[in-house]
């Protein structure tokens, strides 16, 4: 899903940005901010099966990218290496609860909540990077932090509990991009194994619900089941489209881009879902939104230094 602009450090920065990059980037970004559209629709589907459908109709979306790449032999290669397969099956436990928890709140009407959860990921991956790599935090960073932080409390006294919802989208997102960094294969290459590892629990799980007539596959009508395997396209497809376009992208670019998702989703939850959005949640999102101008403003002026430097 949604901003995984982090996950772009795990390939070669591109010196410039390419126009093709820039198109692609804006397709998948716009993609995923569509993405609550479809959820929504099947919102009478209970999230793990959709989850497990998610999962088992990537597998081979995936393996023909891969054909198409020519890359099978990482994947071969992986195979025989415990340390990859170990950080593998972590990435995909990991993206798997993403998931879940993103189909349920769409769902459940909390749309507004995976919104605020995307817009805090990049800064929550500054504190990882800060906290777990020793990176440096400046000034504008401290202070980026510092907002969404505030927005949390806000957000907690408000309702009288932590916004789970953001929280734990925010905390698997910024971990599963922490620990996909690491990994020795490319981001396709990297999907495929996350898909493959989570296709049998997940097809076990569809076999025992159409065993009890409690599935939507096949049971429900011609909807439902085209709607099922579209889950696939709508997983895997997004994802391809981006792996191609982080490689002609700058990271600052990428950064920046990353926004529209969460936007397109915020303003789908307020005036397409009409979820109730009052003032104290405009004054959560305005720090939240004045965080990332905050860390925006850092980005370019980094990435301008950079230039110069290179100049």
């Amino acid at each position: 899903m949604a901003n995984i602009a982090n996950d772009a450090k795990a390939v070669a920065a591109p010196s410039g940005d390419t126009r093709e990059g820039f198109l692609l980037a804006l397709l998948v970004y716009f993609l995923w901010g569509f993405l609550p559209f479809y959820m929504k629709a099947m919102a009478h589907v209970p999230a793990i099966e959709l989850v497990a459908h998610r999962i088992f109709w990537s597998v081979p979306l995936a393996a023909v990218l891969l054909v198409w790449m020519r890359r099978t032999s990482d994947i071969r290669r992986a195979l025989r290496e415990p340390r990859t397969l170990a950080l593998t099956a972590m990435t995909a436990s990991i993206i798997s609860v993403n998931w879940g928890v993103y189909v349920w709140a769409i769902a459940a009407g909390r749309a507004l909540e995976t919104a605020l959860g995307y817009y805090i990921n990049p800064l929550f991956s500054i504190f990882l990077g800060a906290v777990l790599l020793g990176e440096k935090l400046n000034a504008p960073k401290l202070v980026a932090i510092g907002l969404a932080v505030c927005a949390v409390a806000i957000l907690t006294i408000q309702t009288g509990g932590l916004p789970w919802v953001s929280i734990a989208l925010t905390f698997s997102w910024g971990f599963y991009a922490f620990f996909k960094r690491t990994l020795p294969v490319g981001p396709a290459q990297g999907f495929f194994l996350e898909v493959v590892m989570l296709s049998a629990p997940a097809f076990a799980y569809m076999i025992w619900l159409a065993s009890r007539g409690a599935g939507h596959f096949l049971e429900t009508g011609a909807y439902d089941t085209v709607m099922l395997l579209f889950a696939g396209v709508v997983t895997a497809v997004p994802l391809i489209i981006y792996a191609t376009a982080a490689k002609k992208l700058t990271l600052s670019t990428i950064g920046i881009m990353q926004y529209i998702a969460p936007t397109m989703i915020f303003l789908i939850a307020v005036f397409a879902f009409g979820e109730p959005f009052d003032r104290i949640k405009l004054a959560a999102f305005a720090l939240i939104w004045a965080a990332l101008a905050v860390y925006s403003a850092s980005l370019l002026r980094d990435a301008r230094a950079a230039r110069a430097t290179a100049g």
